[in-house]
This record gives structure tokens, C-alpha cells and sequence, in this order.
């Protein structure tokens, strides 16, 4: 059945809590001051209409929204390419499609860029089940366009709506850019796709036996829509839009609201060019960013090596091996970066090779133990940089901040060092066996790489319209002082180095 999911009141309400907790007033007061391409770019007026607020999910699928539902050509593209959108009503409609850049926007989160409609479209036919378990939409196209040379690199959203009823949707893609900046922000979107069970449990995560395997021989293309999200939380934001909503927009929302020189890019363009990753000074992974190519292995270790900073933001990450099949636009996963026993509670990971390169030989830490769980963040190393201007001493804690997978076993890297640890639980009072490290090691040429070992650091940073808070194991307490204080020490070393 439709659900309204948001009364107009509570958005507003939501968009001042989120401005208002969003960090000081006298970072809020520097912001307004800089200049720059995000920042004049935010500068833009913002709405709130971005928001879906009337959604319909097959309960039979429990995940996907057939009565309007799409994906696009591309899932990264830069100015001057075309991306085309391919949707799908039931029953048959013409929808609108309005798309929105993502950002601060005082505190509304979107800017309106485009309205295409009313369109006319059919019901298409699911896809035949294919090697591997493949779902390989091939859906004549919707719409498409050519991406104006004066659009932001960023994060965009397309609200999809049928026109009468107003069901809605989305779908997601990425605009690159080739321009140096301070920033290169990696959006997780393998990760994204492989939790995508549309149109009923046909993730990377089921083998047509078990909904939860984690073994080969599964493959999952970027040609079909995201479904609603599939563990966790219930977000209804995640309709067409992967993993986006939960773990890394309130990481853009607050960078933006500071004005940060950032660029946007995909797991695939981090694959895919290496040289593109020396054009910044930092580069971020952010919330759940598991699933990478050896080649983006290489490609970072590569940046690291020619002096990039980096920022782990996430958990899990850096995990899951994987292989792309351009032909249909898919990838399978192929091998572990860890070793071998690394982790416990996956029986089918053994089954693909493990061995190096281990994830923490890139992070510092890496999944270990049972990989799940929840813990506080506790300080380990009050003078060390990052914590200056926090306040923070030896065993103060930012309660919640850790899950609900997280990074231990740290590297033996020269100079490397433990920010933060402690030990995981799967609620108040039980242990779980596991231990959690936040680290920092340096780079060869006076850079470093940053380990938050949580998926959920972004949620200490800012909260934007629509978010919903995850919770399971532990429950992270959202906007907190001390978090972002330590992530602009971070992003400002990252930018201006030690000075």
C-alpha cells in the first residue's frame, strides 16, 4: 500500500535540527566566508522537494517499487556526456523525472537542476535469470540527457513520479570532473549494488539457497534499479538510491556546509583511472565501502605512494574482491583482502582465495574477528593530532560511534599508531570477542592514511533531512562536537598539510 512517509512540517522541522547541530557557529560563520567551487555552488538556493514522499514497495519482493522504478546509463559521467534513464510503471504511466544535485543548500540538501515530463511509460518485463544468477535489464530508454557544462561535480538524484497518483522514486548517478581539488570523495557504489536484492533476493548475497552467502560464482549488474534497502533500517530514501542515503550523505551534507574544495567520483573511476586519483590532496571512503578491484588496490596504494592523504570514513572496507564484467555492466566477487581465518561467522568466504594484498597493508586495520558488532569510541591518544581542539582525554568515549562493522588488526607499518580502540559487543554489557583500532600511519612523503574503523562515522557529523538513525548493537548518538573537530583536523591537514 502507499505510505506517506514525511508531513511537510516534520521535513522543515528535520532541515533546521539538522542546520542547527550541524557544527558551530563559528565554523558556520567561516563557511559563509569561503569561496570555491562547493561553496558558491551552495550558495545556489536549496528545497526540500526532493524528498520522496509517497512510495509503494511490492510486499511479496519486500524490496522493490514497481509501480515507478528505472536506473541509468551510467553510474559515473562528466559534463558534455549523455546519460540516459530507463523506467519502468505498473500500470502503465507518464512520469516526470526531476533531478537534484545533493549538498547543504542551507540545510535543504538538494538543488533542483532539471525537470523532464511528462513522459510517457510501459510496464517492462523483469529479466530472465541468467549465469550466475544475473539480472541484466535491457529496457529501452526513458529520457536521456547531456550533462550542461555547468554542472557541479557531485552526487545527483532523479525523483521519479507518475503522473496522477504520484508514486515516486529515484535513481542515482554520479558527475565527475577532471579539475584538481582539495578533496576527491569516492562514492561506495559497489557496495551499493551489491546489496541490491531487486527484484527479490538476487544480491551478491544469495546463491539461490542461502540470502545471506558469501561465496563466488554470483554476479550482479549495474542494469537494473536499486531496491529499498535490505538490512539494518527501514529507509525509505534508499528506493533507487543503494547505500547512498544511509552511510555517506550526511558525510556531504556536513562537508558541503564548510565549504570544502571537493570532486566527486565512483568506485568504478577509481578502478578505472589511477592518474585521476593524484589530482587531489585527500581522498575519502565513506560508510560501507567493502567491495573494491585489485586494481583499485593498486591504484590507491599508488596515490598514497605519490604523497595523497587518505581518508578511511567506513567499515568494512577494502574487503570483498571483486571483478568486473563490462559487457553487462556487472561484477562478481572473487577473492578476499585478508587472510586466510581473518574473519569468523562466514563460512562461504573460504571458499575464495584469500592472501595478500590484506586490507590493512592499504588502512592500517581491517575486518577481523566476527567483523560485526558495535562499541563507543575511546580515545587512545589524546595528543596526537587529531584530537586537538576536542578537548578529549585519555578514555573519553563518543558513545555508539562504532558499527555495525568495523577494522582491528592493525598493520605493522612503520610509524603506524592507534587513535582509538576498544572492545566490540553485540549490546550493553556483552562482549563479542572482537577489538576494534582506529588508526593513523604515515605516508613517504609527510601525507597519511586515516582509519575510522565504522561504518557509521558520518552520522557524528551532521543530519539531514530524511536521515534515519541506524541502530543495532549499539546505537551512535548523532551530531557531536568532538567527531567533527577531529574530522576537519583530518580533512585540514589533508588540505593544508602541518602548517
Amino acid at each position: 500500500m502507499a505510505s506517506k512517509q514525511f508531513d511537510r512540517r516534520s521535513l522543515l522541522k528535520r532541515a533546521v535540527a539538522g542546520s542547527v547541530t550541524l557544527s558551530s557557529a563559528s565554523a558556520m560563520q567561516a563557511a559563509a566566508t569561503q569561496t570555491g567551487v562547493i561553496a558558491d555552488e551552495n550558495k545556489q538556493p536549496g528545497t526540500l522537494d526532493w524528498l520522496l514522499t509517497n512510495t509503494k514497495i511490492d510486499p511479496e519482493s519486500k524490496f522493490r517499487s514497481p509501480s515507478i522504478e528505472g536506473y541509468c546509463s551510467h553510474t559515473s559521467l562528466r559534463a558534455g556526456e549523455k546519460i540516459q534513464f530507463f523506467v519502468s510503471t505498473n500500470p502503465a504511466s507518464s512520469f516526470t523525472l526531476d533531478i537534484y544535485r545533493m549538498g547543504y543548500y542551507g540545510g535543504k540538501g538538494a538543488r533542483l537542476m532539471k525537470q523532464l515530463g511528462s513522459i510517457e511509460s510501459k510496464t517492462m518485463s523483469d529479466p530472465e535469470v541468467g549465469p550466475k544468477r544475473l539480472r541484466n535489464c535491457q529496457w529501452p530508454v526513458s529520457a536521456e540527457l547531456i550533462i550542461p557544462k555547468d554542472w557541479v561535480s557531485g552526487v545527483y538524484l532523479g525523483k521519479l513520479s507518475t503522473v496522477g497518483e504520484d508514486l515516486q522514486s529515484y535513481v542515482i548517478f554520479i558527475v565527475r570532473d577532471d579539475r584538481p581539488a582539495d578533496i576527491l570523495f569516492q562514492c561506495s557504489d559497489h557496495t551499493w549494488q551489491a546489496y541490491n536484492r531487486w527484484p527479490s533476493n538476487f544480491a551478491l548475497y544469495d546463491d539461490g539457497v542461502n540470502s545471506w552467502y558469501w561465496g563466488g560464482n554470483v554476479q550482479v549488474s549495474f542494469n537494473r534499479p536499486y531496491g529499498k534497502y535490505c538490512q539494518i533500517l527501514d529507509q525509505p530514501l534508499s528506493i533507487g538510491t543503494g547505500d547512498f542515503m544511509l552511510w555517506e550523505f550526511p558525510f556531504v551534507y556536513w562537508l558541503e556546509s564548510l565549504g570544502y574544495d571537493a570532486t566527486y567520483l565512483s568506485n568504478e573511476d577509481t578502478h578505472h583511472d589511477p592518474e585521476g586519483l593524484k589530482r587531489g590532496k585527500g581522498f575519502l571512503s565513506v560508510g560501507h565501502d567493502e567491495y573494491w578491484t585489485i586494481e583499485m588496490f593498486r591504484n590507491v596504494q599508488q596515490a598514497i605512494a605519490a604523497g595523497v592523504n587518505v581518508g578511511f570514513f567506513s567499515g568494512n572496507a577494502v574487503f570483498g574482491k571483486v571483478k568486473y564484467d563490462p559487457s553487462v555492466r556487472s561484477f562478481e566477487r572473487v577473492g578476499l583482502f585478508g587472510p586466510e581465518s581473518g574473519t569468523r561467522g562466514f563460512a562461504d568466504i573460504y571458499t575464495l582465495p584469500t592472501g595478500r594484498p590484506y586490507g590493512n597493508e592499504l588502512m592500517g586495520a581491517h575486518s577481523t574477528g566476527p567483523v560485526t558488532g558495535g562499541a563507543d569510541w575511546i580515545c587512545t591518544a589524546p595528543d596526537h593530532w587529531i584530537y586537538n581542539n576536542t578537548g578529549m582525554k585519555q578514555g573519553d568515549t563518543v558513545p555508539g560511534t562504532i558499527g555495525w562493522e568495523w577494522h582491528g588488526d592493525p598493520a605493522d607499518i612503520e610509524g603506524l599508531e592507534v587513535v582509538a580502540t576498544g572492545l566490540t559487543r553485540t549490546s550493553p554489557g556483552k562482549p563479542n570477542g572482537g577489538q576494534y583500532t582506529a588508526t593513523v600511519y604515515p605516508g613517504p612523503k609527510g601525507n597519511f592514511v586515516f582509519n575510522a574503523a565504522t561504518c557509521w562515522w558520518a552520522d557524528g557529523l551532521s543530519e539531514p533531512p530524511g536521515y534515519v538513525r541506524p541502530y543495532v548493537y549499539v546505537k551512535p548518538e548523532g551530531p557531536d562536537a568532538r567527531i567533527q573537530q577531529i574530522t576537519r583536523n583530518i580533512l585540514d591537514r589533508m588540505v593544508r598539510g602541518n602548517a
